[in-house]
Parts: structure tokens; C-alpha cells; sequence
């Protein structure tokens, strides 16, 4: 066990901290946040200047100070070195620390032994304040700054109930968001989001083995947060985390107050972990620069380094290990420096896709009120014949559909008439597909609730008058793709007789499609018979609801 550092095992869940995080009493540990007062370097129960929890405290009949386990009935003297700072000596196996163990915990190891093999404890020296050496990313073990070992040694920061999602898997876009309440912990630079909210957090706080494993965990070094926008979520106090991987989350909490100083605690955790990245890591964080001349040096050093020297002489031991730490600290700044999958889209390098792409987005980069992927497949199911059986209910076949879709995301000159899109199945599985990988669906999230409430009035005036406003109400790519697709449907219902799509048909295959909610609820059977209406009501009214120009 190193000085300084919180006494806690490895397998711990919980990442260890002292007392001070944790109040005596759990019924008065607040509901939904909480941000230590001791957390930055105040005394704490562990330090040498209280007695900390299952700790007591006495003199002995020679003046010294005696600390005693509870659990275990080890004692330790409490001792002062040269400069007047105090620490703590295990008379039994000699072991010297700066902080008492935790309880429970095991009997701590012995670190430093005295010199002396006779029966009379000798006076034992202070420990050394060394800063642990850490395991590195390529295997080898490097020494951690002073500044590094404060930040990740110093206790909890904040520890609250925080409604969170993921968006990006290293700069991979996730299809879905799946919002849910997390017990979330600040501490050393590691944001830890927990399975378990805070009702079984609180049970754990005393016994930490009773945490579940994390199930996501944020290094805050190299990661950036902002102020979510609109388009990212529409719910209110939403913050943006991006960490150096590409990995991005959602962080939510109704409060305005509480995700305030959420804000705050996140952002003063990665402005202290940056102060210590050096210049070219600082701005790799930031974005990943492509300059042919950087990128030219780099080569240059890697040829240079790789030129055998037929004058060279021979290497030792030493210079080996030397040019080994070499090769990893290389290794290691190489592959720090492959850019993420955003970055690349940003610069231009990867062309931005159409399936999976936020509608609002889309339409401006086609600089168009409707996605062509969608003119194009109407267009194309159209010419080809409304009489076909089973339209948009039949499915085409799976392959084909993606690969469709391949050539869509990769392709700006897409052909439907060429013969691998015969199949009319195929397109119109392809444009279905389409509308259920948007970000955010037809209908927007904001609107679900409006529009079950709509659907669920009595009055059928009042009803096709609140589903009419809302769908007037929507954002303009949002309201001309639907009056484009709507208008599409019912030419393809005024030809029921030959396809035998009748407009419940219809709805039933568009409704959860176009009109989802954003997290799912408990009661799904009876919120899709209501989606279904929705979509049934605009498809009867559709010449009311969407006009002619």
C-alpha cells in the first residue's frame, strides 16, 4: 500500500474514498446530488488529524498516541517526521503509512522493515513520498507527475442520479438512444456511470461490494463537454460529453441548478487534466491536424530511425532498454494520432451517410425540402405500378435492401432503373428501412405525447383539428417528407382493389415507424394501437391536413 493513496482493493467497484464522501447516516444523504465538501484537500476522517470510522484513539503509559482496529485489534502509533507531518507505524510487522487503513480491510503489507531484529520495536522512519509508477498503454511502467498523482488520488468530486445515453461508439454513430437513469460518479478524472440507480447505490455505500460494475466509464483526459443542442436531443438541461476516443454521451438532469454544477465539476476535472498533456498530445485532443508537413517529418524520423548505421557501436544493456522505450513511445504516439471517425467526416475524407442521418441535417447538405433518397424511391415505385400485391406490406429481399443501402451511403449517382432494383419490394423495403435508422423519427420525439393526446380525444371535430395543427406545427423538413410520402400513400390505397392495401393495412406498417417515443414505455401494445390511429387519421384527412400548393 503506497502513502498517499486511498487504501482500497483493486476489485473494488467503487472507486475508493474516504469517509467524508459518504455521511454516517444514509437517511441524510441527499436524494439526487451530491458534491463533497471535503473533496478537495480538506482534512478528512482519514487523514491523521481525526479519528476515522472503527478507529479509537488513546494514549499509551509512554505518551504515544495509539490507534486501535475495531475489527482487527491492530494498533498504530502515530509518529511525526523531521518536518512535523505526521504518520503511522505498525509496531507488529514494522509497516509505516500516512493514513490509517479503512475498516474493513485486511492487515496492510508491510512496506518498510526496520533494521533492527531484536524484540524492541525501533523507531520507525517515514515513509517515502514517492509517486506510484503506473502501467502505461504499450506494458511498460512510467512514472506519473506529482500533478497527475493529485488528481487521480484526490477524492470524489460529485456523485448524483444523472439520466445518460450513448450516441457514438468511438465515432461510430449509434442508430437508437436509449435513455435511463444512472447513479454517475466524479472522481480522479473518470467519470463512472453505474447500472444500478441511486436506490441501490445508497445500500452500497457502506458495503461497496454490493455496486454493480460500471456500465460505461469516461476518462476525462482529452475529452471535451458542451451544451448540447436541439437537433443532438429535445429534452431540457442536456450536456454533450466527447471523450479522446470518439465516444460521445448525453448527460441529463431536470434540474437547471444540479446540472449546472454538473457542468462545472466535469469541466474543471478535463481543464486540470489538460493542463498536464503535453503541447502536440493538447492539440491532437482538440482535433487531429493533417499537415502534409507534419505527416512528412514524422516519415522522415521513422526513416532516419530505421537506417541501420554500419558504423555504429556495440550496444549495451542500457542503450537497448533505451531504444526500446524509444520504439513504444513512437508506437504509442502513432496510434494515438489515427484521427476519429467525426474528425474524418469533418475534414471531408469520409463522405457523410443517408441512412442513419438526421433529417434536418440532410436536406440542407442536398439543399432540397425533401431527402431525394425519398423522391427517388416514390418516384420509382410509382412508374413501376401502385397494382403491385402487397406493396410496402411485403418484404423484398434482405440482401439486396442493404446492399441498396451500401450504394446509397457511398454512391451519389443512384439508378433505381438499374436491373439489380427490379424487385419493387426491395425499394420500397429500402425507403421503409430509411425512415426507422433516423436519429429522431418522422414525427419528432417533442411531438409523440401531443400526438397520442390528439388521438385520444373524444370529440372526432375537436381530434382532426389538434392532429392537423400539430402536423402544420412541425419543422419543414419533418412536414413537406410527410406530405410527400402521405400523398404517395394514398395513391397507393386508391389502388386497394389490385394491391389489397386498404388504409389500415397501411398504418399498421408505417405507424411505429414514423411515430415512436423516445424512451420505451412499459404499455408498448397499446401505445402502437395509437400510433396506428395517428398515421389512419392523417391518411382519411390527408387532403385537409396537407393541401394542394
Amino acid at each position: 500500500m503506497q502513502p498517499g493513496l486511498s487504501p482500497g482493493s483493486p476489485g473494488d467497484p467503487r472507486p475508493p474514498t474516504p469517509e467524508t464522501d459518504y455521511p454516517e447516516s444514509l437517511t441524510s444523504y441527499p436524494e439526487e446530488d451530491y458534491s463533497p465538501v471535503g473533496s478537495f484537500g480538506e482534512p478528512g476522517p482519514t487523514s491523521p488529524l481525526t479519528t476515522p470510522p472503527g478507529w479509537s484513539c488513546h494514549i499509551s503509559q509512554d505518551k504515544q498516541t495509539l490507534y486501535t482496529n475495531h475489527f482487527t485489534q491492530e494498533q498504530w502509533v502515530r509518529l511525526e517526521d523531521p518536518h512535523g507531518k505526521p504518520y503511522f507505524y505498525n509496531p507488529e510487522d514494522s509497516s509505516v503509512r500516512w493514513e490509517l487503513p479503512q475498516v474493513p480491510v485486511p492487515a496492510p503489507r508491510s512496506i518498510h522493515k526496520s533494521s533492527q531484529d531484536d524484540d524492541t520495536p525501533a523507531q520507525a522512519s517515514p515513509p517515502e513520498e514517492k509517486v506510484p509508477a503506473e502501467l502505461d498503454e504499450v506494458g511498460s511502467w512510467e512514472e506519473v507527475s506529482p500533478a497527475t498523482a493529485a488528481v487521480r488520488t484526490k477524492t470524489l468530486d460529485k456523485a448524483g442520479v444523472l439520466h445518460r445515453t450513448k450516441t457514438a461508439e468511438k465515432g461510430k454513430r449509434l442508430r437508437k438512444k436509449h435513455w435511463s437513469a444512472s447513479w454517475t460518479v466524479l472522481e480522479g478524472g473518470v467519470l463512472t456511470f453505474f447500472k444500478d440507480s441511486k436506490t441501490s447505490a445508497a445500500g452500497g455505500l457502506r458495503q461497496p461490494s454490493k455496486f454493480s460494475t460500471p456500465e460505461y466509464t469516461v476518462e476525462l483526459r482529452g475529452a471535451t463537454l458542451s451544451w448540447a443542442p436541439k437537433d443532438k436531443s429535445s429534452r431540457k438541461n442536456v450536456l454533450e460529453l466527447r471523450s479522446r476516443d470518439g465516444s460521445e454521451y448525453l448527460i441529463q438532469h431536470d434540474s437547471e441548478a444540479i446540472i449546472s454544477t454538473w457542468h462545472k465539476a466535469i469541466a474543471q476535472g478535463i481543464q486540470e487534466l489538460s493542463a498536464e498533456l503535453p503541447p502536440e498530445e493538447e492539440s491532437e485532443s482538440s482535433g487531429v491536424d493533417f499537415g502534409a508537413s507534419e505527416r512528412l517529418g514524422s516519415w522522415q524520423e521513422k526513416e532516419e530511425d530505421a537506417r541501420p548505421n554500419a558504423a555504429a557501436p556495440a550496444l549495451g544493456p542500457g542503450v537497448l532498454e533505451s531504444d526500446l522505450s524509444k520504439v513504444r513511445y513512437k508506437l504509442r504516439k502513432f496510434l494515438q494520432r489515427r484521427p476519429t471517425l467525426q474528425s474524418l467526416r469533418e475534414k471531408g475524407y469520409i463522405k457523410d451517410q443517408v441512412f442513419g442521418c438526421a433529417l434536418a441535417a440532410l436536406c440542407e447538405r442536398e439543399r432540397s425540402r425533401v431527402p431525394r433518397f425519398v423522391q427517388q424511391c416514390i418516384r420509382a415505385v410509382e412508374a413501376r405500378g401502385l397494382d403491385i400485391d402487397g406493396l410496402y406490406r411485403i418484404s423484398g429481399n434482405l440482401a439486396t435492401i442493404q446492399k441498396l443501402r451500401y450504394k446509397v451511403d457511398h454512391d451519389e449517382r443512384l439508378d433505381l432503373d438499374d436491373g439489380r432494383w427490379e424487385d419493387v419490394h426491395v425499394i420500397t423495403g429500402a425507403l421503409k428501412l430509411f425512415f426507422r435508422e433516423l436519429p429522431e423519427p418522422l414525427f419528432p420525439f417533442s411531438h409523440f405525447r401531443q400526438f397520442i393526446a390528439a388521438i385520444k380525444l373524444q370529440d372526432q371535430a375537436q381530434r382532426s383539428r389538434c392532429v392537423r395543427d400539430l402536423v402544420r406545427s412541425l419543422p419543414a423538413p419533418n412536414h413537406d417528407t410527410l406530405r410527400m410520402l402521405f400523398q404517395h400513400l394514398c395513391r397507393v390505397i386508391e389502388h386497394g382493389e389490385q394491391n389489397r392495401m386498404s388504409v389500415q393495412s397501411v398504418a399498421i406498417v408505417f405507424g411505429p415507424t414514423l411515430l415512436r417515443p423516445e424512451v420505451e414505455e412499459t404499455s408498448m401494445p397499446m401505445t402502437m394501437v395509437f400510433q396506428n390511429q395517428v398515421v389512419e387519421l392523417i391518411l382519411q384527412q390527408c387532403a385537409d391536413i396537407f393541401p394542394p400548393h
